[in-house]
């Protein structure tokens, strides 16, 4: 049995919670076997305890800009280029996460015929957990890497302006445990899907995370959301403001992820990526995500990379621990506990989610009447 943890959230049971997000996403457009798909991603970063890109994100990214007409919800991916080992993909500004799917789906046959493949997708919209891709390669048995550019939010190096995406670098690999190694996270120290669950509990930001144009650190949450969008406050990379704890080397990656997206597929990149036209109306976003594949068959085997795999990080987590600490993680663990606490119980809904949630069930009048109400 995984880590217990303290919840005082009321939970909706993971049944309930699929079945209103399919209905809800189908209400509004979506055909039934996408929003199937779209529903998954989510409660899956739920299940990682990856709420800021859960059911937080339902509504405020989904719901909403389909109501602005930014994200349209029947997706009509069209391939613009293919070779035995390549795919290039227009998501034509359809759901994210369906065109991933898709995506991943053909990748994976490629590379189990070929040893590996790769794949971009431009006009696209936000994907989800990058994870959730790299884990459909590792199930499958396969190694696998992605990356996504996004809104500018970032500023680089010696910079305040916000230029590039929170960019995550993930990267899955296949273990003789339990869960895969699963190495998620964004290109800076804290990505704007954390600072809008910041903003929605009433918490403030960490300091030093945030920069305004003037070069101060900002810790408000709804004050930082506004100033990212007019351009007035920046993220700053992995490692921080300037180069003492090496914040170049998040500005690096994130730069990296950002050529990656847009040249492979020959999509927009950065400042075109904003949602707002210049006019400053609401406009498509235009995002870019790219994918590689490999098959371990090709090189020394399944079973031999997986037991490496597993033996190092095994011996990772069995290394001499720090004074006051009983427990070493690998990637991907904390996830696996997080699944383990919650999977009998379901997904923990706060305040702002709950809102959200019937909002939208009345909205399209749907028939659900949800435990957290019980209590109000």
């Amino acid at each position: 049995m995984g880590k217990e943890y303290t919840e005082t959230r009321p939970f909706v049971s993971w049944e309930m919670m699929e079945s209103f997000m399919v209905d809800a996403f189908a209400g509004y457009g979506v055909p039934r076997a996408d929003a199937k798909i779209c529903a998954d991603v989510l409660l899956e970063a739920d299940r990682r305890g990856i709420e800021s890109h859960g059911c937080n994100r339902f509504k405020p990214i989904y719901i909403d800009r389909i109501e602005k007409g930014t994200l349209l919800p029947v997706t009509g991916t069209e391939i613009i280029k293919e070779t035995p080992t390549t795919l290039v993909m227009d998501a034509h500004d359809g759901m994210g996460m369906v065109a991933s799917h898709r995506m991943m789906e053909r990748l994976i046959q490629k590379a189990r015929e070929y040893g590996m493949a790769g794949g971009a997708i431009k006009n696209s919209t936000h994907y989800g957990i990058a994870g959730y891709w790299t884990d459909m390669a590792a199930k499958a048995g396969m190694v696998a890497m992605t990356g996504t550019n996004a809104r500018p939010s970032i500023a680089p190096t010696f910079g305040v302006e916000n230029m590039l995406g929170t960019n995550p670098l993930t990267i899955s690999l296949p273990t003789d445990e339990e869960f895969p190694f699963c190495l998620d996270c964004a290109t800076s120290i804290v990505q704007r899907g954390r600072i809008e669950y910041y903003a929605r509990e009433g918490k403030d930001t960490p300091a030093g995370t945030v920069i305004s144009d003037e070069g101060k650190p900002l810790t408000d949450s709804a004050e930082i959301l506004k100033r990212l969008v007019d351009g007035t406050a920046a993220l700053t990379p992995l490692g921080g403001i300037g180069e003492e704890l090496a914040g170049y080397k998040g500005y690096g990656y994130a730069t990296v992820i950002e050529i990656l997206s847009a040249a492979l597929s020959g999509g927009k990149f950065m400042k075109a990526l904003s949602g707002v036209s210049p006019e400053g109306r609401p406009q498509m976003y235009g995002l870019g995500h790219f994918f590689f594949v490999v098959d371990p068959e090709a090189f020394m085997g399944l079973e031999t990379f997986k037991k490496v795999a597993g033996d190092i990080c095994r011996e990772l987590r069995a290394s001499k621990k720090a004074p006051g600490q009983d427990r070493i993680y690998t990637a991907g663990e904390k996830e696996h506990d997080m699944w383990l606490f919650r999977k009998d119980k379901g997904v923990p809904v706060g305040e702002g989610v709950q809102k959200d949630i019937i909002t939208v069930r009345d909205r399209l009048g749907l028939d659900y009447h949800f435990p957290f109400e019980e209590t109000k």
